[in-house]
């Protein structure tokens, strides 16, 4: 005999098989773009845990996020010098990782990094670096100095799209006039300043997301960019789009993953901080986000285009890791930022 059953019932026993499935959720909390749909599907399937993404698009973002107090997510992904600020601010929880199964597959010159020495807050996400892309169909340069992205040329003019991150712009302009990053003189903020002012008559917009989406279509001829960012760019959407190593040099970054104070799920947290530290995991975001990183045998996992790819080049140009800054640097890049936007 076959029955009939109304549409409402089906949809409530669904219902009942999901809660089954995934007993637990985890919330991450990430860089938009950052995170592989696959990988998730992967670690919901080897733990039943539910992961739930949300995604910010500047280190101010998240540390704002986290001083506002619990905020529900598990897992963030600060870049290096904001792992030592959220240290420092007393937002991060301390975590057993080197008591972890997968802690040795890390990468020995990655173990206890400066910005966590004792590697009790944090486990290895991507690394790479911060710079310039452009249309090479578009436009005639080639990059070569920063002085074609923060004193652009006619044909750049109402096309140059820039981070809208203070410390992502301030140290890439720091590079440029040769001031220390994190300066804590006056008169240097004010030749960054100044800079940034007579850069901002050719802005099109400020903003950290869609920057290749913007080249892809020609609505911008040059942006800030990050190098993976630039790989994704290139390979799925034009072939024109280039990463620029100015003689000046690259800001270099470094993402970890660390489990916030508050946080609602530790114990799922912890199995997602051992589950990226084995290669064919972490392999798999690498992929997808274009990224390298500092997890042994990750490599073997990487995509045919992945080796040897322009963008994770090592460069022949200085790369400048950025640095967490003293209360004095800080004000003196939120000042001029404030200043910038106004």
């Amino acid at each position: 005999m076959i029955k009939t059953v109304k549409t409402g019932a089906i949809a409530a026993v669904m219902g009942l098989m999901s809660s089954a499935a995934f007993a637990e959720e985890l919330h991450l909390y990430n860089w938009t773009d950052y995170t592989s749909p696959e990988l998730l599907e992967k670690f919901e399937a080897e733990t039943g845990i539910k992961v739930v993404v949300d995604t910010y698009d500047s280190n101010e973002t998240l540390l704002a996020k986290l001083q506002t107090g619990a905020t529900g997510y598990d897992v963030v992904f600060p870049s290096q010098h904001f792992v030592e600020i959220m240290v420092k601010e007393d937002l991060l929880q301390k975590i057993d990782i080197k008591g972890m199964s997968n802690y040795a597959n890390v990468v020995e010159k990655f173990q206890n990094p400066p910005w966590d020495p004792t590697q009790e807050y944090s486990v290895p996400w991507h690394w790479g670096s911060a710079s310039v892309q452009y249309r090479s169909d578009l436009y005639d340069g080639k990059v070569e100095s920063l002085k074609e992205f923060f004193e652009p040329s006619d044909q750049v003019n109402g096309r140059l799209q820039v981070f809208k991150s203070a410390d992502e712009v301030f140290t890439l302009a720091s590079l440029y006039l040769d001031v220390p990053f994190c300066t804590e003189d006056p008169q240097d903020a004010k030749r960054i300043l100044e800079l940034l002012k007579g850069q901002k008559e050719s802005v099109l917009l400020y903003s950290s997301e869609s920057m290749t989406d913007r080249l892809a279509n020609g609505e911008v001829v040059m942006a800030s960019a990050w190098n993976g960012d630039t790989m994704k760019g290139r390979l799925d959407a034009n072939e024109n789009i280039v990463y620029a190593f100015p003689k000046e040099g690259v800001v270099g970054w470094f993402d970890s993953i660390v489990v916030p104070k508050g946080a609602s799920n530790v114990e799922a947290a912890k199995k997602f901080l051992n589950f990226m530290m084995a290669p064919e995991n972490i392999a798999i975001n690498a992929n997808f986000a274009r990224y390298a990183t500092a997890i042994t045998g990750a490599e073997d996992h990487f995509e045919a285009d992945m080796v040897g790819a322009p963008e994770l080049a090592t460069p022949t140009v200085p790369v400048v890791f950025a640095e967490a800054c003293s209360d004095k640097g800080q004000k003196l890049i939120e000042k001029v930022w404030t200043q910038l936007l106004k």
